[in-house]
């Protein structure tokens, strides 16, 4: 049933995603404290230490207008987690997250939100030649993806969004793991394949949209998009050719602009009026642009101004 309705709701409207997970918990100044075992910059184990701000999150996120958020999941795959020492608590760590998400959807009013359930890269680029980040046997990487689709699925979320690709082939390794795990928990839900491009419309690697779509748009993925490493101006090319080319609806989130370096770390400075403007330029032009929403930069301020625009132009604004 999840699968259907979320199907369903992406054929009848156009679907707002939330902004960034990050830039919020910084927000609320996190110190290594509050971080299981103190390890600071772990925002995906803020679930288990400080779930109140996970759904503190959310929920000023769906009062912004958005009908999906996403969990806090993005470094939540077993490779990931192991980092932290918590390779072991995958499946439940996702659950948990899943179910926090699931609860402030539940709680908000009508229309019906959803829960994506986020699958960010391992950190590894199987693709590549490189001795560290290549040598990385195919297998782990669709059994670490396994285990953290069996979590969300099981938690609640009603798709899965494989997120800020770097490499086509782990990609697949997502796409393959994910309907292992989603058939180990017994629920069967869309799966979303996102793909981040620098400037160029090229992946980490070389490959470029045209490619990237080719190699998965035959594994049964239900939509198809491009998130984070750029503004929606620089996207703006490639969702051109994915709205002429592709066969699936389209999930586009960028960042508040390209980042700006400040001091060593990256500042965006696209406000929310300027990129509302320009993202929902791609509903004006692309009618295979389903999902709109943001990645690196954006905030509640974002998404209410983009859920304007795009109630604006269903005739509710």
């Amino acid at each position: 049933m999840a699968r259907q309705a979320f199907l369903d709701a992406l054929a009848e409207r156009t679907l707002v995603l939330d902004g960034a997970m990050g830039t919020e918990i910084q927000r609320l100044g996190p110190s290594a404290g509050d971080f299981p075992g103190g390890q600071d910059g772990f925002n995906d184990g803020l679930v288990q230490s400080r779930p109140g701000w996970i759904r503190q999150i959310h929920r000023s996120y769906l009062e912004a207008g958005a009908d999906c958020v996403e969990t806090d999941t993005f470094g939540s795959n077993r490779i990931k987690l192991d980092e932290y020492g918590m390779g072991g608590q995958t499946v439940g760590q996702n659950r948990a997250a899943a179910a926090l998400a699931a609860a402030e959807a539940a709680a908000a009013p009508p229309p019906a939100r959803y829960v994506i359930g986020a699958m960010g890269p391992t950190g590894h680029l199987p693709s590549s030649g490189d001795p560290d980040l290549g040598q990385v046997p195919l297998a782990e990487v669709r059994g670490a993806f396994a285990l953290q689709a069996e979590g969300l699925a099981s938690g609640g979320a009603d798709a899965l969004l494989i997120e800020t690709s770097q490499d086509i082939l782990e990609v697949k390794m997502a796409v393959l793991g994910a309907r292992e795990g989603m058939g180990r928990a017994g629920r069967e839900l869309p799966i979303i394949a996102n793909v981040t491009l620098d400037r160029y419309g090229k992946m980490l690697l070389g490959t470029g949209v045209q490619a990237a779509y080719t190699t998965v748009r035959g594994m049964g993925i239900d939509a198809f998009g491009l998130n984070c490493s750029t503004g929606p101006a620089e996207m703006a090319p490639s969702v051109a050719w994915l709205d002429a080319n592709s066969e699936h609806p389209l999930l586009v989130a960028p960042n508040a602009g390209m980042p700006e370096n400040a001091d060593g770390r990256a500042v965006y400075r696209m406000g929310p009026g300027e990129m509302a403007s320009l993202v929902s330029e791609f509903l004006d032009r692309h009618s295979r642009v389903r999902i709109v929403g943001g990645c690196c930069g954006t905030r509640p301020a974002h998404i209410a101004r983009l859920r304007a625009e795009v109630d604006a132009r269903a005739g509710r604004g």
